[in-house]
């Protein structure tokens, strides 16, 4: 598939099974998404890999991580078990962060805003392969406990989690009007 019609045409696999990518394939997504635009060439990227044998632990985190957010209050046993269902969406998991740096002319907001660029690179590189991806989000992505059992310090800005794997079923790109979001300005 040629990068313009990746770009035009690539949509979120919410419904994901095995396989999940293979290592070459991991390899090629993690440089696409190192192609991000970065501004000072400060690489202020991190991906962590949660594959298959790790997705039980990873649920369990996601639970310790939103009982640190209600303030240590037991989460309901239902919601707990729905939580660390979520790994399981996926056969591979990739955790996305921003590694915020000094630095005098580029402020941590467009390091963010990279690694946000460098996540998005991968879920459309995991689309042009022919792989299924969906960037996941939420509040536990602002949690220190979620940051910490991910390895990551202070320093680190999580923004967001790349299910991957084949997808379930295919579905069309939603067709937008480009004249619906692109004005000329006018001075």
């Amino acid at each position: 598939m040629d990068a313009l019609t990746a770009l035009h045409t690539r949509t979120s696999a919410n419904l994901l099974e095995e396989p999940g990518p293979n290592k070459e394939q991991l390899n090629s997504l993690i440089q696409a998404g190192l192609r991000a635009c970065d501004h000072g060439r400060l690489t202020p990227w991190k991906f962590i890999l949660i594959d298959s044998e790790q997705r039980a632990d990873f649920g369990n985190l996601m639970v310790k991580a939103k009982t640190a957010a209600d303030n240590g209050c037991e989460l309901p046993i239902d919601f707990a078990l729905k939580l660390k269902q979520k790994p399981f969406r996926a056969p591979v998991i990739l955790a996305v962060a921003a590694e915020l740096k000094e630095h005098p002319k580029v402020p941590e907001i467009e390091q963010i805003l990279s690694a946000g660029a460098a996540a998005q690179m991968i879920v459309t590189a995991a689309y042009a392969m022919g792989l299924g991806a969906i960037w996941r989000s939420g509040s536990l992505m602002f949690e220190p406990t979620m940051r910490e059992g991910l390895g990551l310090d202070e320093n680190h800005r999580l923004v967001g989690l790349i299910y991957l794997g084949t997808p379930k079923v295919s579905k069309e790109a939603p067709h937008y009007k480009v004249s619906d979001y692109l004005e000329n300005w006018k001075s």
